[in-house]
């Protein structure tokens, strides 16, 4: 049976970073899902790779044909943006393996849907303070930098992945995301013995 990875972290982790890479593996040969979103799109981002941008009346539909298989929905300074993974013909277990960027809750829902034995949980760790400034540094990169969000989902984020919610979901192995190619070594080796 073929496995979906699910990367996941706090925000500022570094785990788009490690996403890409891994995603980008030939070693690997992950295939990636791209998930949907109502946010606005970010400097950088092109529709259809981060995410599929859409707006509230497609994710209704989506729903309404019994289509998404995972769905968050987060209450901004900007307005409410959704998160959501669509049951889209992206997703072969029969043929691939794949890799995935996600929540607790998302990897939560995912795992139901699909199972314990098939969804894989990769979470990665950075201390605080060292995520803070890289958050800070990230927004700042922004033509219209909205330091009020980035200050809300620190927050929100240690309540989300609360080591409470982790042991919930038995998410125990952490990856140390101090050095990239030190972490993506260990997260390479733990993927090829679980697709073994």
């Amino acid at each position: 049976m073929s496995k979906i990875f699910i990367v996941m972290g706090k925000s500022a982790t570094g785990k788009d970073t490690i996403f890409k890479y891994l995603k980008e593996s030939k070693e690997l040969n992950l295939k990636s899902v791209i998930g949907y979103t109502t946010r606005p799109i970010r400097i950088g981002e092109i529709d259809g790779v981060e995410y599929f941008f859409v707006n509230e009346e497609k994710l209704q539909e989506l729903k309404d044909n019994n289509k998404v298989i995972e769905h968050r929905a987060y209450n901004t300074m900007h307005g409410v943006w959704n998160y959501f993974t669509v049951d889209d013909g992206q997703i072969d277990l029969m043929h691939s393996n794949y890799i995935l960027i996600g929540t607790l809750e998302s990897f939560s829902q995912i795992r139901n849907y699909f199972g314990e034995e098939v969804v894989i949980p990769i979470y990665i760790e950075v201390e605080d303070g060292l995520r803070l400034l890289r958050a800070i540094n990230r927004e700042q990169q922004q033509e219209i930098p909205k330091y009020p969000e980035l200050c809300r989902r620190f927050l929100a984020d240690e309540d989300d992945f609360s080591e409470e919610n982790l042991k919930k979901l038995n998410i125990i192995k952490r990856y140390q995301n101090n050095n990239l190619n030190e972490c993506l070594d260990e997260i390479k080796n733990d993927i090829k013995l679980k697709m073994e």
